[in-house]
């Protein structure tokens, strides 16, 4: 739009028609933002024509349907209608992994835990800018003070980012779940019993509490039975080393993650 007028003012019209117009492909970004425009709507919509008629490709983009633009001429509606039209949904959980995972290939030389892309993942799920800007700035500090990039790391590093997109979801909502999914009674969340039926549990719903919540550690444990901090510590670490090794608790802590977040 701003080039169509620019070119308008300097009797440039000829030079712009044939630029736009001897691309492969054109994508157009925004369309919205020329609604109510006659002038620019009308050359738009003949280069739709050229272009459609020397058989070359047109990707318009929108923050909502053809149908749904107001203020748009028909005859440009229609041309926007006719192609394929498809509706863009926000990345998921698997998609924004790949993300990560494929923009891990530009930082070789730094490593990143299979804990801490699944934390970004999960955590900054608004836009996959945030998601991707998340992870630069994270890799930026970790080389910039030569640190190692950690869970704890990314806590502390991408609390703005973090605030912003979590649900809150609380340690009693964590372990009305995690005791439903194991069938154990709530108050085993709080006990001191140490069979293994019941610890596992726990240990499972003192790892969600810190992925999922702004808590401390000692504020987790507090809510545990009062455990102490280095107990939750322990809880954290283990289910991490044990994700990575067992497919079973990995696929449990999984499907908790979805009921919690959904």
């Amino acid at each position: 739009m701003i080039e169509f007028v620019q070119a308008m003012r300097s009797h440039e019209m000829i030079e712009f028609k044939a630029r736009l117009r001897g691309f492969d492909l054109l994508l157009v970004d925004d369309i919205q933002f020329i609604i109510g425009k006659s002038s620019t709507q009308e050359e738009f919509l003949h280069t739709i024509d050229a272009l459609m008629g020397a058989g070359k490709r047109l990707v318009v983009a929108a923050d909502r349907a053809p149908q749904a633009l107001d203020g748009v001429e028909q005859r440009l509606l229609s041309r926007l209608s006719m192609g394929l039209v498809a509706d863009i949904q926000p990345a998921d959980i698997d998609l924004r992994r790949k993300i990560l995972e494929h923009r891990l290939g530009r930082f070789a030389s730094t490593q990143v835990p299979a804990d801490v892309i699944e934390f970004l993942a999960r955590t900054i799920n608004r836009n996959v800018r945030e998601l991707v800007g998340g992870l630069n700035k994270l890799i930026a500090y970790a080389q910039l003070t030569g640190q190692p990039v950690s869970l704890q790391l990314a806590e502390e590093q991408l609390t703005d980012i973090l605030s912003a997109n979590r649900r809150r979801i609380t340690i009693d909502e964590i372990q009305r779940a995690v005791c439903q999914f194991y069938r154990v009674d709530r108050t085993e969340m709080a006990s001191k019993r140490r069979a293994r039926a019941v610890v596992r549990p726990r240990q499972v719903a003192m790892y969600l509490a810190k992925v999922l919540t702004p808590r401390s550690y000692p504020e987790i444990g507090r809510k545990f039975g009062g455990r102490d901090h280095s107990t939750v510590i322990h809880a954290v670490r283990l289910i991490e080393e044990l994700r990575t090794r067992d497919a079973e608790m990995d696929g449990d802590v999984r499907t908790l993650l979805r009921q919690l977040e959904d």
